[in-house]
């Protein structure tokens, strides 16, 4: 290969594999310079050293010169196979480097076929795994459909990269809403948490420092078009956007939306909330499966505890009253505080007592008798 060919080579692997120049050259360096010494059959150091800007190759073995053009065609074709596998490494060590620093942000990619349930997505340069597990549980896709997925892990494997991507991950609703939501990046509206069970629900918490700013509104959108774009990639997950707030009073009631709550009782020493909410928004706010008292206590880092209106004025009444009254299956009242038997043990003694006097009357009304 004369050096305008080699120059040319190095040229179209720089922009064709985004390989750096020196990069190549070094590669080329080093497969010549094992093939030169498998040629002589010496294990004294051989250097090789190529001009970046002419091509032109030098060989010294020790301060000799060594004509590389005696090689042979076995030695050249030995010098292209480590070349090939140079080039592999670097191709490899660049998309590793590319996707690394990707890590947790959204990439886009068509789905190009199935290994079992893993969805091999072609990202372009490379390919991707979604596996089943990272997979929404309602979603089917299709060969050539396009998808936008999170980058999770990403790792070498032999002179292949394997990136895994995600689609249930918490940090890929996170990463739509930077996307849709311009004041998120701007830093005029945060997220201060968020939560999810992909495929069902998700619950985030924004706050912004400018009171000009509606955080909430921000993420929702004119006539509710950025968070329709997020619940539409997201085939039709439901998405709480919940105000957050430094105080728990205020906070944790906002967690439970869209179920009302009239009252809250906070136990901070074993970081449990009591919620009181109406009789008719029970059901809703346990959410089904208990879904969305769920994901409101991870959110607040609280356990909740969700009682009705009418079970907390049953709890007063009974605390007004001292004690718990209960009616056994036999009609008889009985009392914790054992009120029940001291009034049993009373009727009886009354009943005793009015015997005795009847007795009494009747002894005296008989004497009386005798005497006339």
């Amino acid at each position: 290969m004369d050096n305008e060919s080699l120059l040319r080579l190095v040229e179209l692997l720089h922009k064709d594999k985004d390989i750096d120049k020196d990069i190549v050259f070094q590669g080329i360096e080093a497969a010549l310079e094992s093939a030169t010494r498998k040629h002589l059959k010496t294990s004294e150091p051989i250097a090789i050293n190529i001009d970046r800007e002419t091509g032109d190759i030098v060989a010294m073995q020790g301060e000799q010169e060594i004509d590389l053009s005696d090689l042979g065609r076995i030695t050249a074709q030995t010098a292209k196979q480590v070349i090939i596998q140079k080039i592999k490494e670097a191709e490899r060590d660049v998309i590793y480097n590319d996707y690394a620093d990707r890590k947790g942000t959204i990439v886009s990619g068509m789905v190009q076929r199935f290994e079992g349930p893993t969805i091999i997505i072609n990202l372009g340069k490379t390919e991707g795994y979604l596996p089943k597990s990272e997979q929404i549980s309602n979603e089917f896709h299709r060969p050539g459909e396009r998808v936008r997925c999170i980058v999770g892990e990403v790792k070498k494997a032999g002179h292949r990269v394997k990136i895994l991507l995600s689609r249930t991950h918490s940090n890929f609703v996170r990463q739509l809403f930077e996307l849709e939501v311009p004041e998120i990046p701007e830093k005029i509206v945060e997220i201060k948490g968020l939560v999810r069970e992909a495929g069902y629900r998700t619950k985030i918490a924004v706050f912004s420092e400018d009171p000009n700013v509606d955080c909430v509104g921000a993420c929702v959108g004119v006539r509710g078009t950025r968070i329709k774009n997020i619940v539409d990639e997201l085939n039709g997950e439901k998405i709480d956007i919940i105000r957050w707030d430094e105080e728990q009073e205020v906070f944790i009631p906002n967690t439970l939306k869209p179920a009302e709550v009239t009252g809250i009782l906070l136990s901070p020493e074993n970081q449990v909330a009591t919620v009181v909410v109406p009789n008719d928004q029970l059901s809703l706010a346990i959410g089904k499966r208990g879904q969305n008292v769920r994901l409101a206590s991870k959110l607040a880092g609280w356990d909740i505890d969700i009682i009705t209106e009418v079970e907390l004025e049953r709890e007063r009444e009974r605390e007004e009253s001292g004690g718990t009254v209960e009616e056994d299956v036999d009609g008889t009242v009985s009392s914790e505080d054992g009120a029940g038997s001291e009034v049993e043990e009373t009727s009886l003694a009354e009943d005793t007592g009015s015997e005795v006097e009847e007795a009494s009357l009747t002894e005296d009304a008989g004497s009386e008798e005798v005497e006339k």
